[in-house]
């Protein structure tokens, strides 16, 4: 049977729009990871990643998603947001115990609060409207106060310290922000099986809000080239960094040596559940056990041999699907190992329930930073202060991988950027540098600095440094003397006596570069996770939110003139209109008939007259109608004139 012409030419629109569809389903993608990482201070650190690629849009600037989350694609295309990173932080990363020389610190450790940096392809001056659009619509995302960052003095532009985008990079941070479920229910949302299947459902509640550290990081990059050069079009990166402390299995100690034994701990211990399988919309679903550098070659010390004979320390409840070593053997350092295990051939009837059970006692430390930075305030009252950054040594020289071995005079070189609110007026004049606690000039070692001095109301102060610093230093220190502003009463927070915060400074090291290399084979291009170990980024650390007390007014003087204020209007007006709506001839005829019933009531007379006679009083004769109108008259009178003065007093000394 023959198809008429107008039938055919639909059914071969249908066809192509199926395959159209198809390509572009094919296109879009879903991974999903987890990797978990025993720590030294006997925590366990689980890092989720999860990462969402949608293809470039079509000819017609349209997009049709089915992985994808359509809210984050709808604002790319309005604000065209280039690059972005929101994270929602809970806690503070420990550099000293938890690390600071590795992929992990460096990219998914970050401050306390809400952080918040965008770049954007429009022109220079509508980088500002697109802010303000991006944080109000983040805002109502992800159920935060992210839109009081549009304000002009809670964000800034850096140049050069926080990252290379040519005038086009806005940067906010709260630090006061309350990170809880609210937050982090949206961002479930934006995962295609949401917290219902996959790894995704371990992220039990309780388990993480009770942790020592949590951040949830989302990084957006849209119309970026890979490395061959390919447009992948918007890709999502959503990242949940959680430390743990699990619950040691042993009960009581028995051995001496026993007090350093990592705590055994399981999937189902430290999160209350176990992965029923991959989420069905995902491509891979993988889970990855890091044993880092240290632990690496303190096992390697116990067994005496090197190799794979790490695993006689510690039993594992799956076996690994594959096993990765690092490859970084440069200056000596250890190299870590990666247990893949696959979570694809398991399911509700064979849950995934990765243990690790140790053995035998171990201690190691992890890998540090060239310097360890450290941010506190000087000075007591409330009117003046200084703010100093103190940067110890951690007994890393250049010799320590990443370092710039080609630099003259083996120079170390640090960024410091750091942002300061307007009514800490930072005077920048004052900036002294000590190194090695000597007072040194800072034009030896400041080999660039870009300070934009705050405005009052209207911006918060800004400084971008890169200090120059011998490999040999131990300690240098920078101190900067700023006055403490008024605020007008409604610029005060709820709690104002509690302080103000300064958001964290970061610290970056340009010359150190975090990185973790594996044999390269198909697979780990595969896992974004890996790819990003494997990206070269420079190492990156944020002091601490500083508290400043302010000069606060007493709050209840308002609520006091407040109370009095009304006292007195409620007592001028419920008497005038008391006085105002007396009756003079319903009183007059109320009191005759109480004299007409004091002459009728006999019996209560001569109660009265008895009564008196034992009080030792006379009686009072009642008084007629007649005689108590005029002392009636009289008061109304006095009230009225009273009434009267009060209100001219009212009115000549506050009127």
């Amino acid at each position: 049977m023959e198809l008429p012409p107008r039938w055919a030419f639909l059914l071969f629109l249908l066809l192509s729009s199926t395959k159209a569809s198809g390509s572009a389903v094919d296109k879009e993608e879903f991974q999903e990871e987890l990797l978990l990482k025993p720590l030294p201070d006997r925590k366990v650190l689980a890092h989720f990643h999860f990462e969402t690629r949608a293809p470039p849009c079509n000819s017609n600037g349209r997009r049709h998603h089915h992985l994808f989350p359509k809210a984050i694609s709808q604002m790319v295309e309005k604000f065209r947001v280039k690059e972005m990173e929101l994270s929602f932080t809970q806690g503070r990363w420990n550099y000293e115990r938890w690390g600071g020389f590795d992929t992990m610190s460096s990219n998914n450790a970050k401050p306390p609060g809400v952080e918040l940096w965008a770049v954007f392809d429009v022109p220079k001056e509508q980088v500002d409207a697109s802010w303000k659009n991006l944080t109000h619509t983040l805002s109502g995302l992800f159920c935060a106060s992210i839109n009081f960052l549009e304000s002009s003095t809670m964000y800034s532009a850096p140049e050069w310290s926080f990252r290379q985008a040519s005038g086009s990079l806005r940067y906010g941070m709260l630090p006061r922000e309350a990170v809880c479920t609210e937050n982090l229910t949206p961002w479930l949302k934006l995962l295609p099986c949401r917290d219902n299947a996959g790894l995704s459902a371990l992220m039990d509640r309780p388990s993480i809000y009770t942790s020592f550290y949590h951040s949830q990081r989302l990084h957006l990059t849209s119309n970026a080239s890979d490395l061959e050069g390919l447009n992948p079009g918007i890709v999502l990166e959503q990242t949940l960094t959680v430390v743990l402390h699990p619950s040691s299995q042993r009960t009581s100690l028995t051995h001496i040596s026993e007090s350093y034994l990592q705590p055994s701990w399981s999937l189902s211990s430290i999160f209350g559940r176990k992965v029923n399988g991959r989420c069905a919309l995902a491509k891979s679903s993988k889970v990855y056990l890091q044993l880092e550098r240290g632990l690496v070659s303190e096992l390697e010390k116990n067994i005496g041999s090197e190799g794979y004979d790490v695993e006689a320390n510690f039993e594992l409840s799956v076996n690994p699907d594959r096993v990765l070593k690092e490859e970084n053997s440069r200056h000596g350092i250890g190299s870590s190992l990666l247990y893949e295990f696959s979570v694809d051939k398991y399911s509700n009837s064979k849950p995934f329930d990765l243990g690790l059970t140790w053995k035998f006692p171990v201690i190691w430390s992890c890998q540090q930073a060239p310097l360890h930075a450290i941010r506190f305030l000087m000075g007591s009252g409330n009117e003046r202060g200084a703010i100093a950054i103190l940067l110890k040594s951690t007994d890393l020289n250049d010799s320590s991988p990443g370092a710039d071995s080609a630099s003259d005079g083996c120079e170390l070189h640090v960024n410091i950027f750091q942002i300061v609110p307007w009514y800490i007026r930072v005077y920048y004049h004052s900036l002294q540098l000590f190194v090695d606690d000597q007072l040194k000039a800072v034009g030896a070692f400041v080999e660039k600095i870009h300070v934009m001095p705050s405005k009052d109301k209207i911006s918060p102060g800004m400084m971008e440094m890169v200090l120059k610093l011998p490999c040999g230093v131990k300690s240098a220190a920078l101190t900067l003397d700023f006055d403490k502003g008024f605020l007008h009463i409604d610029e005060y927070p709820p709690d104002a006596n509690q302080g103000f915060d300064i958001p964290s400074a970061a610290i970056s090291f340009p010359n150190f570069h975090a990185s973790m290399h594996f044999p390269s084979n198909d697979s780990e291009r595969e896992s974004p996770m890996l790819s990003k170990f494997q990206e070269s980024s420079p190492v990156l650390s944020y002091t601490e939110v500083l508290l400043v007390p302010l000069t606060t007014p007493d709050f209840s003087m308002p609520y006091n003139v407040i109370t009095i204020t009304c006292t007195v209007f409620a007592l001028y007006f419920g008497s005038l209109l008391n006085v105002l709506r007396q009756r003079v001839g319903e009183k007059e005829r109320l009191l005759k008939s109480k004299a007409a019933a004091v002459k009728t009531g006999r019996p209560s007379e001569l109660l009265s007259r008895l009564l008196a006679k034992l009080r030792g009083r006379s009686q009072e004769p009642s008084q007629s109608p007649s005689e108590s109108s005029p002392l009636i008259n009289s008061k109304l009178v006095l009230k009225v004139l009273l009434m009267a003065a009060l209100a001219v007093a009212w009115q000549y000394y506050f009127g």
